[in-house]
Protein backbone atom coordinates (compact mmCIF):
# COMPACT_ATOMS: atom_id res chain seq x y z
CA UNK A 1 0.00 0.00 0.00
CA UNK A 2 2.85 2.45 0.73
CA UNK A 3 4.72 2.77 -2.41
CA UNK A 4 4.99 6.16 -2.67
CA UNK A 5 5.50 5.96 -6.73
CA UNK A 6 2.48 3.65 -7.20
CA UNK A 7 0.27 6.35 -5.58
CA UNK A 8 1.78 9.08 -7.24
CA UNK A 9 1.28 7.25 -10.64
CA UNK A 10 -2.64 6.80 -9.67
CA UNK A 11 -3.02 10.70 -8.35
CA UNK A 12 -1.16 11.82 -11.35
CA UNK A 13 -2.99 9.71 -14.18
CA UNK A 14 -6.40 10.83 -12.20
CA UNK A 15 -5.39 14.41 -12.31
CA UNK A 16 -4.33 14.15 -16.35
CA UNK A 17 -7.70 11.95 -17.05
CA UNK A 18 -9.63 14.93 -14.72
CA UNK A 19 -8.17 17.79 -16.17
CA UNK A 20 -8.05 17.23 -19.96
CA UNK A 21 -11.44 16.11 -20.39
CA UNK A 22 -12.60 19.53 -19.80
CA UNK A 23 -10.68 21.44 -22.91
CA UNK A 24 -11.61 17.83 -24.91
CA UNK A 25 -14.90 18.64 -24.24
CA UNK A 26 -14.84 21.98 -26.60
CA UNK A 27 -12.62 20.47 -28.87
CA UNK A 28 -9.45 22.19 -27.66
CA UNK A 29 -5.91 21.23 -27.93
CA UNK A 30 -4.40 20.11 -24.56
CA UNK A 31 -2.11 22.19 -23.37
CA UNK A 32 1.49 20.54 -22.77
CA UNK A 33 2.98 22.99 -20.39
CA UNK A 34 0.03 22.42 -18.04
CA UNK A 35 0.79 18.87 -17.70
CA UNK A 36 4.18 19.02 -17.10
CA UNK A 37 3.54 21.63 -14.60
CA UNK A 38 0.84 19.15 -13.60
CA UNK A 39 3.51 16.01 -13.24
CA UNK A 40 6.44 18.36 -11.12
CA UNK A 41 3.56 19.49 -9.08
CA UNK A 42 2.68 15.68 -8.40
CA UNK A 43 5.64 14.00 -8.22
CA UNK A 44 8.67 17.06 -6.89
CA UNK A 45 5.99 18.11 -4.21
CA UNK A 46 3.45 15.53 -3.46
CA UNK A 47 1.32 15.85 -0.11
CA UNK A 48 -0.23 12.52 -1.06
CA UNK A 49 1.44 10.50 1.30
CA UNK A 50 1.06 12.84 4.23
CA UNK A 51 -2.98 13.03 3.58
CA UNK A 52 -3.24 9.00 3.79
CA UNK A 53 -1.09 8.61 6.75
CA UNK A 54 -3.69 11.56 8.26
CA UNK A 55 -6.64 9.76 7.43
CA UNK A 56 -5.55 5.89 8.14
CA UNK A 57 -2.74 5.66 10.73
CA UNK A 58 -3.98 8.89 12.62
CA UNK A 59 -7.49 8.78 12.53
CA UNK A 60 -8.04 4.93 11.53
CA UNK A 61 -10.78 3.00 10.98
CA UNK A 62 -13.80 5.12 9.32
CA UNK A 63 -16.86 3.05 10.23
CA UNK A 64 -19.67 5.08 8.92
CA UNK A 65 -21.37 7.40 11.63
CA UNK A 66 -19.06 6.52 13.56
CA UNK A 67 -17.08 9.51 15.75
CA UNK A 68 -13.43 7.81 13.76
CA UNK A 69 -14.70 8.43 10.44
CA UNK A 70 -16.81 12.46 11.83
CA UNK A 71 -12.69 13.02 13.15
CA UNK A 72 -11.01 12.12 9.94
CA UNK A 73 -13.96 13.80 7.88
CA UNK A 74 -13.95 17.30 9.61
CA UNK A 75 -9.73 17.02 9.19
CA UNK A 76 -10.57 16.72 5.63
CA UNK A 77 -12.94 19.72 5.27
CA UNK A 78 -10.39 21.80 7.35
CA UNK A 79 -7.59 20.90 4.38
CA UNK A 80 -9.73 21.14 1.23
CA UNK A 81 -10.62 24.99 2.96
CA UNK A 82 -6.77 25.84 3.84
CA UNK A 83 -5.79 24.39 -0.12
CA UNK A 84 -8.59 27.18 -1.23
CA UNK A 85 -11.88 25.65 -1.81
CA UNK A 86 -15.40 26.94 -1.75
CA UNK A 87 -18.19 25.44 -0.52
CA UNK A 88 -16.43 23.29 1.62
CA UNK A 89 -19.07 21.13 3.77
CA UNK A 90 -19.95 17.68 5.38
CA UNK A 91 -23.50 17.04 4.07
CA UNK A 92 -25.93 15.00 5.67
CA UNK A 93 -27.96 11.81 4.49
CA UNK A 94 -29.84 9.72 6.12
CA UNK A 95 -31.05 8.87 9.23
CA UNK A 96 -28.42 6.12 8.86
CA UNK A 97 -28.54 3.99 11.99
CA UNK A 98 -26.26 3.50 15.24
CA UNK A 99 -22.72 4.48 15.87
CA UNK A 100 -20.52 1.77 16.65
CA UNK A 101 -16.94 1.91 18.10
CA UNK A 102 -15.14 -0.46 19.18
CA UNK A 103 -12.97 0.32 22.62
CA UNK A 104 -11.93 -3.07 23.35
CA UNK A 105 -12.26 -7.16 22.56
CA UNK A 106 -10.41 -10.50 23.11
CA UNK A 107 -11.07 -13.85 22.15
CA UNK A 108 -9.33 -16.45 24.86
CA UNK A 109 -9.03 -20.16 25.28
CA UNK A 110 -8.23 -20.46 28.97
CA UNK A 111 -8.60 -24.61 29.03
CA UNK A 112 -7.64 -27.00 28.82
CA UNK A 113 -4.43 -25.00 27.97
CA UNK A 114 -4.49 -21.02 27.29
CA UNK A 115 -3.87 -19.27 24.04
CA UNK A 116 -5.30 -15.99 22.57
CA UNK A 117 -7.19 -16.50 19.05
CA UNK A 118 -6.69 -14.14 16.33
CA UNK A 119 -10.37 -12.97 16.65
CA UNK A 120 -11.92 -9.26 15.17
CA UNK A 121 -15.84 -8.49 16.33
CA UNK A 122 -17.72 -7.61 13.70
CA UNK A 123 -19.53 -3.99 13.94
CA UNK A 124 -22.75 -3.20 15.50
CA UNK A 125 -22.29 -6.40 17.85
CA UNK A 126 -23.46 -6.09 21.15
CA UNK A 127 -21.35 -5.52 24.12
CA UNK A 128 -20.77 -8.41 26.45
CA UNK A 129 -20.42 -6.31 29.70
CA UNK A 130 -17.55 -7.38 30.64
CA UNK A 131 -15.33 -10.77 30.57
CA UNK A 132 -17.85 -14.04 29.97
CA UNK A 133 -17.26 -17.60 29.71
CA UNK A 134 -19.57 -20.43 28.05
CA UNK A 135 -19.61 -23.71 27.10
CA UNK A 136 -19.38 -24.26 22.64
CA UNK A 137 -21.59 -25.80 20.96
CA UNK A 138 -21.65 -26.29 17.09
CA UNK A 139 -24.63 -25.10 15.14
CA UNK A 140 -23.99 -24.72 11.48
CA UNK A 141 -25.37 -21.76 10.20
CA UNK A 142 -26.55 -23.00 6.13
CA UNK A 143 -29.36 -20.63 5.44
CA UNK A 144 -28.19 -19.21 1.81
CA UNK A 145 -30.46 -16.99 -0.40
CA UNK A 146 -28.83 -18.80 -3.46
CA UNK A 147 -31.71 -21.42 -2.49
CA UNK A 148 -34.56 -18.98 -2.96
CA UNK A 149 -36.51 -16.73 -0.68
CA UNK A 150 -39.09 -19.18 -0.11
CA UNK A 151 -35.93 -22.02 0.70
CA UNK A 152 -33.85 -20.08 2.77
CA UNK A 153 -36.62 -19.10 4.84
CA UNK A 154 -37.92 -22.55 5.53
CA UNK A 155 -34.46 -23.46 6.15
CA UNK A 156 -33.88 -20.76 8.84
CA UNK A 157 -37.35 -21.90 10.36
CA UNK A 158 -35.90 -25.40 10.63
CA UNK A 159 -32.76 -23.89 12.25
CA UNK A 160 -34.61 -21.85 14.64
CA UNK A 161 -36.86 -25.16 15.33
CA UNK A 162 -33.63 -27.36 16.00
CA UNK A 163 -31.56 -25.32 18.50
CA UNK A 164 -34.40 -23.34 20.03
CA UNK A 165 -34.05 -24.01 24.00
CA UNK A 166 -30.27 -25.25 23.62
CA UNK A 167 -27.94 -21.93 23.51
CA UNK A 168 -28.51 -19.93 26.71
CA UNK A 169 -24.97 -19.33 27.97
CA UNK A 170 -23.08 -21.47 24.88
CA UNK A 171 -20.58 -19.89 22.92
CA UNK A 172 -21.82 -20.80 19.40
CA UNK A 173 -19.49 -22.07 16.39
CA UNK A 174 -21.35 -21.05 13.17
CA UNK A 175 -19.33 -23.48 10.86
CA UNK A 176 -18.41 -27.10 10.92
CA UNK A 177 -14.66 -27.43 11.33
CA UNK A 178 -12.69 -28.00 7.71
CA UNK A 179 -10.32 -30.27 6.12
CA UNK A 180 -7.24 -27.86 5.46
CA UNK A 181 -6.69 -27.62 1.64
CA UNK A 182 -3.32 -26.46 0.51
CA UNK A 183 -3.28 -23.89 -2.15
CA UNK A 184 -2.25 -24.20 -5.54
CA UNK A 185 -2.28 -20.88 -6.93
CA UNK A 186 0.17 -17.73 -5.85
CA UNK A 187 -1.78 -15.17 -3.27
CA UNK A 188 -0.84 -12.70 -6.11
CA UNK A 189 0.00 -12.80 -9.60
CA UNK A 190 0.52 -10.11 -12.63
CA UNK A 191 -1.51 -9.53 -15.50
CA UNK A 192 0.15 -11.54 -18.77
CA UNK A 193 0.05 -9.00 -21.84
CA UNK A 194 -2.72 -11.37 -23.36
CA UNK A 195 -5.07 -10.69 -20.29
CA UNK A 196 -4.21 -7.25 -20.35
CA UNK A 197 -5.62 -6.64 -23.85
CA UNK A 198 -8.63 -9.26 -23.07
CA UNK A 199 -9.47 -6.99 -20.02
CA UNK A 200 -9.35 -4.11 -22.42
CA UNK A 201 -11.88 -5.17 -25.25
CA UNK A 202 -15.23 -4.24 -25.21
CA UNK A 203 -17.32 -7.24 -23.43
CA UNK A 204 -20.17 -8.77 -25.57
CA UNK A 205 -23.58 -7.76 -25.45
CA UNK A 206 -25.81 -9.18 -22.69
CA UNK A 207 -29.51 -8.89 -21.81
CA UNK A 208 -30.97 -7.83 -19.14
CA UNK A 209 -32.33 -10.32 -16.85
CA UNK A 210 -35.96 -10.37 -17.20
CA UNK A 211 -36.90 -11.22 -13.60
CA UNK A 212 -40.15 -10.38 -11.87
CA UNK A 213 -39.77 -11.47 -8.82
CA UNK A 214 -36.93 -13.22 -6.50
CA UNK A 215 -38.88 -16.47 -6.63
CA UNK A 216 -38.10 -16.56 -10.57
CA UNK A 217 -34.12 -16.03 -9.92
CA UNK A 218 -31.83 -19.03 -10.87
CA UNK A 219 -28.48 -18.52 -9.33
CA UNK A 220 -25.08 -19.13 -10.92
CA UNK A 221 -23.69 -22.54 -10.14
CA UNK A 222 -20.43 -21.07 -9.52
CA UNK A 223 -20.18 -18.54 -6.02
CA UNK A 224 -17.33 -16.34 -7.54
CA UNK A 225 -20.34 -15.57 -10.07
CA UNK A 226 -22.40 -14.49 -7.76
CA UNK A 227 -21.84 -10.84 -7.82
CA UNK A 228 -21.56 -10.33 -11.76
CA UNK A 229 -25.15 -11.74 -11.74
CA UNK A 230 -26.30 -9.55 -8.78
CA UNK A 231 -24.84 -6.68 -11.09
CA UNK A 232 -27.13 -7.90 -14.09
CA UNK A 233 -30.20 -8.06 -11.76
CA UNK A 234 -32.86 -5.22 -12.65
CA UNK A 235 -32.59 -2.45 -9.97
CA UNK A 236 -35.90 -3.19 -8.32
CA UNK A 237 -35.07 -6.73 -7.90
CA UNK A 238 -31.81 -6.32 -6.92
CA UNK A 239 -32.83 -3.74 -3.67
CA UNK A 240 -35.42 -6.39 -2.90
CA UNK A 241 -33.06 -9.25 -2.84
CA UNK A 242 -30.43 -6.70 -0.19
CA UNK A 243 -33.64 -6.09 1.74
CA UNK A 244 -34.51 -9.89 2.50
CA UNK A 245 -30.74 -10.06 3.01
CA UNK A 246 -31.01 -7.45 6.40
CA UNK A 247 -34.08 -8.85 6.93
CA UNK A 248 -32.10 -12.23 7.61
CA UNK A 249 -29.79 -11.09 8.79
CA UNK A 250 -32.03 -8.99 11.92
CA UNK A 251 -34.12 -12.04 12.17
CA UNK A 252 -30.63 -13.80 12.91
CA UNK A 253 -29.34 -11.66 15.59
CA UNK A 254 -32.81 -11.77 17.28
CA UNK A 255 -32.71 -15.25 17.51
CA UNK A 256 -29.48 -15.79 19.33
CA UNK A 257 -30.06 -12.76 21.32
CA UNK A 258 -33.57 -14.11 22.80
CA UNK A 259 -32.32 -17.67 22.85
CA UNK A 260 -29.31 -16.62 25.64
CA UNK A 261 -26.09 -17.19 23.41
CA UNK A 262 -23.18 -15.59 25.04
CA UNK A 263 -21.09 -14.65 21.87
CA UNK A 264 -21.21 -16.44 17.87
CA UNK A 265 -17.79 -17.12 16.25
CA UNK A 266 -17.25 -17.16 12.48
CA UNK A 267 -14.76 -18.82 10.46
CA UNK A 268 -12.60 -16.01 8.01
CA UNK A 269 -11.14 -19.03 5.32
CA UNK A 270 -10.39 -15.42 3.97
CA UNK A 271 -7.92 -14.55 6.31
CA UNK A 272 -3.96 -14.77 5.53
CA UNK A 273 -0.49 -12.87 6.73
CA UNK A 274 -2.03 -12.17 9.81
CA UNK A 275 -4.72 -10.36 8.50
CA UNK A 276 -8.58 -10.75 9.19
CA UNK A 277 -11.50 -9.73 7.34
CA UNK A 278 -14.62 -8.08 9.40
CA UNK A 279 -17.75 -6.45 7.98
CA UNK A 280 -21.11 -6.20 10.07
CA UNK A 281 -22.84 -8.69 12.28
CA UNK A 282 -26.24 -7.84 11.49
CA UNK A 283 -28.47 -4.56 10.85
CA UNK A 284 -27.39 -0.88 12.10
CA UNK A 285 -30.81 0.22 12.60
CA UNK A 286 -31.70 1.17 15.70
CA UNK A 287 -35.10 -0.51 15.33
CA UNK A 288 -33.56 -3.66 15.01
CA UNK A 289 -32.10 -5.66 17.95
CA UNK A 290 -28.39 -6.04 17.81
CA UNK A 291 -26.80 -9.15 17.58
CA UNK A 292 -25.07 -10.88 19.98
CA UNK A 293 -20.95 -10.03 20.18
CA UNK A 294 -20.45 -11.90 17.00
CA UNK A 295 -16.17 -12.83 16.32
CA UNK A 296 -14.31 -14.12 13.01
CA UNK A 297 -11.34 -15.71 13.67
CA UNK A 298 -8.26 -17.32 11.43
CA UNK A 299 -9.83 -20.32 9.83
CA UNK A 300 -6.57 -22.49 11.47
CA UNK A 301 -7.82 -21.14 15.02
CA UNK A 302 -11.11 -21.78 14.69
CA UNK A 303 -11.05 -25.18 12.85
CA UNK A 304 -8.64 -26.12 16.47
CA UNK A 305 -11.79 -24.83 19.00
CA UNK A 306 -14.05 -26.65 16.20
CA UNK A 307 -12.55 -29.91 16.01
CA UNK A 308 -12.19 -29.92 20.15
CA UNK A 309 -15.72 -29.51 20.49
CA UNK A 310 -16.15 -31.94 17.94
CA UNK A 311 -15.12 -34.27 19.79
CA UNK A 312 -16.50 -33.77 23.05
CA UNK A 313 -13.06 -32.45 24.58
CA UNK A 314 -13.91 -29.31 27.35
CA UNK A 315 -12.76 -26.11 26.21
CA UNK A 316 -13.38 -22.92 27.83
CA UNK A 317 -13.00 -19.64 25.73
CA UNK A 318 -13.29 -16.25 27.38
CA UNK A 319 -15.24 -13.37 25.60
CA UNK A 320 -14.68 -9.72 26.21
CA UNK A 321 -16.37 -7.03 23.63
CA UNK A 322 -16.78 -3.59 24.78
CA UNK A 323 -18.12 -1.02 22.41
CA UNK A 324 -20.19 2.08 22.30
CA UNK A 325 -23.35 2.28 20.24
CA UNK A 326 -25.86 4.80 20.92
CA UNK A 327 -29.60 3.09 20.97
CA UNK A 328 -30.58 5.47 18.22
CA UNK A 329 -29.90 6.51 14.72
CA UNK A 330 -28.31 8.83 13.66
CA UNK A 331 -27.61 10.64 10.27
CA UNK A 332 -24.04 10.10 8.05
CA UNK A 333 -22.25 12.82 5.91
CA UNK A 334 -20.38 13.21 2.59
CA UNK A 335 -17.84 15.59 2.06
CA UNK A 336 -18.34 18.18 -0.52
CA UNK A 337 -15.95 20.79 -2.07
CA UNK A 338 -15.91 22.61 -5.57
CA UNK A 339 -13.32 24.70 -7.29
CA UNK A 340 -15.25 27.08 -9.03
CA UNK A 341 -15.20 27.03 -12.81
CA UNK A 342 -14.59 30.07 -15.23
CA UNK A 343 -16.56 30.02 -18.09
CA UNK A 344 -19.42 27.95 -17.33
CA UNK A 345 -19.68 28.26 -13.45
CA UNK A 346 -22.61 26.15 -13.28
CA UNK A 347 -21.42 22.87 -15.23
CA UNK A 348 -19.52 20.84 -13.16
CA UNK A 349 -17.22 17.68 -13.16
CA UNK A 350 -17.22 15.75 -10.20
CA UNK A 351 -14.04 13.43 -8.74
CA UNK A 352 -14.77 11.43 -6.07
CA UNK A 353 -13.98 8.01 -3.70
CA UNK A 354 -15.60 6.45 -1.02
CA UNK A 355 -14.22 7.59 2.35
CA UNK A 356 -15.82 5.62 4.86
CA UNK A 357 -14.25 2.04 5.66
CA UNK A 358 -14.69 -1.26 7.92
CA UNK A 359 -13.13 -1.23 11.83
CA UNK A 360 -10.61 -3.87 11.36
CA UNK A 361 -8.01 -1.97 9.80
CA UNK A 362 -6.91 1.34 8.89
CA UNK A 363 -8.70 1.64 5.92
CA UNK A 364 -6.04 2.70 3.90
CA UNK A 365 -6.28 0.57 0.56
CA UNK A 366 -9.73 0.75 0.81
CA UNK A 367 -10.49 3.38 0.24
CA UNK A 368 -8.28 6.01 1.66
CA UNK A 369 -5.61 5.54 -1.20
CA UNK A 370 -8.68 6.90 -3.48
CA UNK A 371 -9.66 9.37 -0.95
CA UNK A 372 -5.83 11.02 -0.69
CA UNK A 373 -5.63 10.73 -4.42
CA UNK A 374 -8.67 12.98 -4.74
CA UNK A 375 -7.71 15.63 -2.40
CA UNK A 376 -4.60 15.55 -4.35
CA UNK A 377 -6.12 16.47 -7.44
CA UNK A 378 -8.06 19.64 -5.90
CA UNK A 379 -4.25 20.57 -4.42
CA UNK A 380 -2.83 20.42 -7.59
CA UNK A 381 -5.12 22.38 -9.20
CA UNK A 382 -5.27 24.79 -6.74
CA UNK A 383 -1.50 25.28 -5.73
CA UNK A 384 -0.72 26.13 -9.73
CA UNK A 385 -3.84 28.09 -9.36
CA UNK A 386 -5.30 26.42 -12.92
CA UNK A 387 -8.35 27.92 -13.97
CA UNK A 388 -11.06 25.58 -15.48
CA UNK A 389 -14.16 26.05 -17.47
CA UNK A 390 -16.05 24.42 -15.01
CA UNK A 391 -16.38 23.79 -11.56
CA UNK A 392 -14.68 20.84 -9.89
CA UNK A 393 -16.55 19.21 -7.05
CA UNK A 394 -14.78 16.61 -5.14
CA UNK A 395 -17.62 14.49 -2.93
CA UNK A 396 -15.76 11.43 -0.51
CA UNK A 397 -18.81 9.40 0.49
CA UNK A 398 -20.24 7.15 3.44
CA UNK A 399 -22.04 4.54 3.43
CA UNK A 400 -19.99 2.76 0.67
CA UNK A 401 -19.31 -0.27 2.34
CA UNK A 402 -23.24 -0.62 3.61
CA UNK A 403 -24.50 -0.40 0.05
CA UNK A 404 -23.34 2.70 -1.64
CA UNK A 405 -25.81 4.38 0.49
CA UNK A 406 -24.49 7.80 0.97
CA UNK A 407 -23.56 8.65 -2.81
CA UNK A 408 -27.32 6.79 -3.76
CA UNK A 409 -28.60 9.85 -1.21
CA UNK A 410 -26.30 12.49 -3.39
CA UNK A 411 -27.82 11.30 -6.84
CA UNK A 412 -31.56 11.44 -5.59
CA UNK A 413 -30.92 15.04 -4.01
CA UNK A 414 -29.12 16.35 -7.08
CA UNK A 415 -29.21 14.54 -10.01
CA UNK A 416 -32.47 12.19 -9.80
CA UNK A 417 -34.44 9.54 -8.03
CA UNK A 418 -33.61 6.29 -9.37
CA UNK A 419 -37.51 5.07 -8.89
CA UNK A 420 -39.23 7.77 -11.05
CA UNK A 421 -36.00 8.16 -13.27
CA UNK A 422 -36.71 12.06 -13.67
CA UNK A 423 -33.83 14.10 -14.06
CA UNK A 424 -33.80 17.18 -11.40
CA UNK A 425 -32.05 20.42 -13.14
CA UNK A 426 -28.72 19.74 -11.77
CA UNK A 427 -28.40 16.33 -14.05
CA UNK A 428 -28.24 18.65 -17.09
CA UNK A 429 -25.18 20.42 -15.74
CA UNK A 430 -22.89 17.36 -14.90
CA UNK A 431 -20.27 16.93 -17.40
CA UNK A 432 -18.74 14.16 -15.93
CA UNK A 433 -18.03 11.88 -13.33
CA UNK A 434 -14.30 10.14 -12.33
CA UNK A 435 -14.39 7.68 -9.58
CA UNK A 436 -11.12 6.02 -7.93
CA UNK A 437 -11.86 2.70 -5.81
CA UNK A 438 -9.04 0.80 -6.86
CA UNK A 439 -6.90 -0.15 -3.79
CA UNK A 440 -3.25 -0.21 -4.78
CA UNK A 441 -1.07 0.10 -7.84
CA UNK A 442 -1.04 1.51 -11.00
CA UNK A 443 -4.17 2.13 -13.00
CA UNK A 444 -4.24 0.27 -16.33
CA UNK A 445 -6.97 1.96 -17.79
CA UNK A 446 -10.75 3.29 -17.20
CA UNK A 447 -13.85 1.52 -16.62
CA UNK A 448 -16.50 3.71 -18.50
CA UNK A 449 -19.37 1.66 -16.95
CA UNK A 450 -21.03 1.00 -20.31
CA UNK A 451 -21.39 4.61 -21.14
CA UNK A 452 -19.23 5.21 -24.45
CA UNK A 453 -19.49 8.78 -24.68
Amino acid sequence: MYQSVAILTVMSRALLLAFLVLPLAAQDRPDLAVIDRIKTEAFDHSKVMDTLYQITEVRGPRLTASPQFDNAASWVVSQLKEYGLENVHLEPWGPFGRAWTLEDSSVEIVAPSYQRLEAIPLAWSASTGGPVSGQMVIAPWTVSLRDGPEKAQAAFDAFKAKWAGKLRGKIVLLEEPRIPRPSTSPLFSRYTEAQLRDLAMAPDPEAKRQVKSLADLKWPESPEDALAFRRSLPPAISEELSALTRRIAAERGAFFAKEGAVALLMEDARAHDGRLFAEQAGPWKAADPQAPPTFVVTAEQYDRVARAVERNLPVTVRVILKAKSPAEDRMAANIVGEIPGQEKKDEIVMIGAHFDSWHAGSGATDNGAGSAVMIEVTRILTALKLKTDRTVRIALWSGEEEGLLGSKAYVKEHFADPKTMKPAPEHAKLSGYFNLDNGSGKIRGVYLQGHEA
